[in-house]
């Protein structure tokens, strides 16, 4: 089916929504629960079924109600994709005012919500309602890291289908034959992303983004003190900035031109009536902005982590092949005059870096703390 083409490495996962999507009078769920680690494609995997479910012949991926579907453009498809650090209550309320309304193209309502893991529990307890009475012809999926993150009574009405990371083969044969991205710069992005698919296709497409991953790395391999642990921290949160203006600003631009030219305004001067459109639109841009940063900040520590990772690695003699090859002296130096409860003390830290983060601490307080368990007596970095 030309609806799953770019799903990569979910052989299994294809298989039983193909099953479905092919009997639907058999059992038919109506509320789903995709989970997987992030890069695994579960948002590809929901629109893929969406698209599946509205298609007459099952997902031929060429038909309008495909394509519009893999568009976000379905007027039966919702997708949930916020802006925000956590869902709102609103936000489901109105998802869940949607899916009571009948089909008006397809032959279902489909609602998707992304990073499901953000709701809260009373926002949670929302949306069980709509799952526990789900209107006929309604489909209700869920995105989410493990079925773990959401409530237990949210997880007892769904179907889980759980995703893996495909292999870095696998994502970096995507980027050249998708994007044409030569094989030796596909296969680093995708050892570098770690088989995150928007990730690596991120690397392999900007040189930019590539040079502020490299400055990240070499920044906490180079701390050697209190006054370069704290000096680090600052430059981190620099480059997470940097990183979260680079991916919104454009986006910010085009959604600005997208707004003018559906209100035929040719020049920048708003008329009085249409100012709250434009000044709602910029305060949804500035939540977007702040989501964006705590993303920035995230994808820093999952670099750091995949650093200490290559360095316990070496440390207990194991096989596997390092993330970041491009700084293998750095690792090999870091890795001899260390231990390898040290780097697991590092990696932990960076749990728990996630979780202050989660908890709403200061993100430069979070920085500094990580970066004061990266010093280690001695050391010099290459």
């Amino acid at each position: 089916m030309k609806v799953w083409q770019e799903l990569l490495g979910q052989p299994e996962a294809i298989e039983q929504l193909s099953r479905i999507v092919e009997d639907k009078d058999s059992g038919f769920q109506h509320s789903w629960l995709f989970t997987g680690p992030a890069g695994s494609g579960r948002s590809t995997l929901a629109r893929a079924f969406a698209a599946a479910l509205q298609c007459s012949s099952n997902g031929c991926g060429e038909c309008p109600s495909c394509k519009l579907v893999l568009a976000d453009a379905h007027p039966d498809v919702r997708m949930l994709v916020t802006d925000k650090v956590i869902i709102s209550i609103e936000e489901v309320r109105q998802l869940v005012q949607f899916a009571a309304l009948g089909a008006s193209l397809g032959s279902y309502r489909i609602v998707i919500i992304e990073d499901a893991d953000r709701m809260s529990e009373r926002t949670s307890n929302v949306l069980l309602k709509a799952l526990e009475e789900p209107q006929e012809k309604t489909v209700w999926i869920l995105c989410a890291p493990s079925a773990a993150d959401m409530l237990p009574t949210i997880r007892s009405r769904t179907r889980n289908v759980v995703l893996r990371l495909p292999s870095v083969e696998e994502v970096a044969q995507l980027l050249a034959q998708r994007d044409g991205v030569k094989e030796e710069l596909a296969l680093a992005s995708a050892r570098q992303a770690q088989q995150h698919v928007g990730m690596a296709r991120r690397l392999a497409l900007s040189a930019e983004a590539r040079s502020r991953r490299m400055e990240t790395l070499r920044e906490l391999v180079g701390i050697k003190d209190l006054s370069s642990a704290m000096a680090t921290a600052e430059r981190l949160l620099a480059l997470a900035k940097k990183d979260a203006e680079a991916s919104s600003e454009e986006k910010s631009q085009q959604e600005r031109a997208k707004l003018l030219a559906a209100y035929g305004i040719e020049d920048e001067k708003i008329p009085s009536n249409l100012r709250s459109e434009f000044r709602q639109l910029e305060e949804n841009q500035k939540r977007r902005n702040t989501r964006a940063l705590r993303d920035g900040i995230d994808r820093i520590l999952t670099d750091t982590e995949s650093l200490f990772r290559d360095i316990l690695s070496l440390q207990l003699g194991a096989a596997a092949p390092l993330i970041n090859q491009e700084l293998t002296q750095e690792i090999q130096n870091r890795a001899a005059q260390t231990s390898a409860e040290n780097s697991i003390a590092v990696l932990e830290a960076i749990s728990l870096s996630r979780s202050r983060l989660e908890s709403n601490v200061r993100d430069l307080l979070v920085l500094e703390s990580l970066c004061t368990k990266l010093i280690v007596r001695g050391f010099v970095a290459a």
